[in-house]
């Protein structure tokens, strides 16, 4: 089973996840921010992972770092339990619908970090959620999970639902990168290395 455990311990967060890449879509998520939690599970329910996650962060000033820091820890994830990626597709990409919105994601697993988004939200917040924070999170597991990933916001005029389907959108695309393909013997690439 590919699976990563990662610890994170800051000044400003205090961050647990479990990561299982083979799992059942099961999600034990405590963030502190209802509607980032509600997010995670459907990251995992979608995906097909398993994910248990416990954050302890500096909410009293807002949700950045939390969200932010959970970013990182999960790219730090991801790349852990895809190991050296040989007999991976590599590459992902799903078009979600939901409701009036249509997100389009796409994810390269190269190892080399590259994070494109023309996401805008009408709303500023989503219940106790900051907007702003969704650019952050997955620029965040861009980077430290080293893949380079792209959305398309094609429609949609209601903040929860832009939202919720790139999260689907992502989970969607990642569980078709990190699928294992027994035509795919070495790592998908030319140069014989993905970093």
């Amino acid at each position: 089973m590919r699976t990563a455990k990662i610890t994170r311990k800051t000044g400003e967060t205090d961050i647990k996840l479990k990561l299982n890449l083979d799992g059942q879509g099961k999600a034990e998520t405590d963030t502190g921010i209802g509607f980032f939690d509600h997010m995670i599970d459907a990251f995992a329910r979608h995906g097909m992972f398993d994910v248990d996650l416990k954050v302890k962060g500096d909410l009293n000033v807002d949700g950045h770092h939390s969200v932010e820091d959970t970013g990182i820890v999960l790219g730090e994830a991801i790349r852990k339990a895809v190991g050296d990626k040989k007999g991976i597709s590599r590459y992902g990409y799903f078009v979600l619908p939901m409701d009036e919105a249509l997100v389009v994601c796409a994810i390269d697993l190269c190892g080399r970090p590259y994070y494109v988004s023309d996401a805008r939200f009408p709303s500023g917040m989503v219940g106790d959620f900051d907007t702003e924070l969704v650019n952050e999170f997955f620029y965040a597991v861009s980077y430290s999970g080293a893949m380079n990933l792209h959305f398309r916001v094609l429609s949609g005029n209601n903040t929860h639902h832009i939202i919720e389907a790139m999260f689907k959108a992502f989970s969607k695309a990642l569980d078709m990168a990190v699928s294992v393909d027994p035509r795919i013997t070495d790592v998908l690439s030319t140069k014989g290395v993905l970093e």
